[in-house]
């Protein structure tokens, strides 16, 4: 499936878990220390750096660029860190996340209320995902380095749906098709 930024509730509709995804157009970087800063901002009522509103949020810290190049390598980061800050960030409006490895079940119970999805990059291929960003910049925290919130802008870049709004969970399903059965 092909899908282009801004992210319309009609397009996670169609998303399900284990549908591969390329997305053309913008992500927003945000790791543990910059999700921290925009739950601060939502609770004391303050802007947030960006609209959240059709967006996607990629947990990245990018190394830094080389020469002539928009971004160093930007795999994913371990998606369950964010957890605890991620209800307040979806009902803010972030309804699409993409990061690596399982979410814990209140999560994904949270994620399936506020209408929302989450895709998994391949992790170990930061260097392929590469690729995909055009280009980068910080747009706010600058102070945390490789933490600060990025505004990439990406072509065909891949991700694999992993929760979907109607309780699609591929992490399960993909875990239940190769377990041994004992008779």
């Amino acid at each position: 499936m092909y899908l282009t930024t801004p992210i319309t509730q009609d397009d996670i509709k169609k998303m399900k878990a284990g549908d591969l995804v390329y997305i053309t157009g913008t992500l927003y970087t945000a790791r543990d220390r910059a999700h921290q800063k925009m739950v601060d901002a939502v609770n004391n009522q303050d802007e947030l750096p960006f609209d959240f509103e059709g967006q996607i949020v990629y947990y990245t810290g990018p190394t830094p660029a080389k020469p002539n190049e928009p971004i160093g390598s930007c795999g994913p980061t371990s998606s369950y860190r964010m957890d605890p800050y991620a209800l307040p960030l979806m009902k803010a409006g972030l309804k699409v996340m993409i990061g690596k490895g399982d979410r814990s079940d209140t999560f994904i119970e949270q994620m399936i209320d506020q209408k929302g999805v989450y895709l998994q990059a391949v992790g170990g291929a930061g260097a392929l995902l590469q690729q995909k960003v055009i280009s980068s910049e910080v747009v706010a925290y600058e102070s945390l380095g490789a933490e600060a919130i990025r505004k990439l802008e990406v072509k065909e870049f891949p991700a694999v749906v992993t929760y979907d709004i109607y309780g699609g969970n591929m992490v399960k399903d993909e875990v239940k098709k190769y377990q041994k059965r004992t008779i």
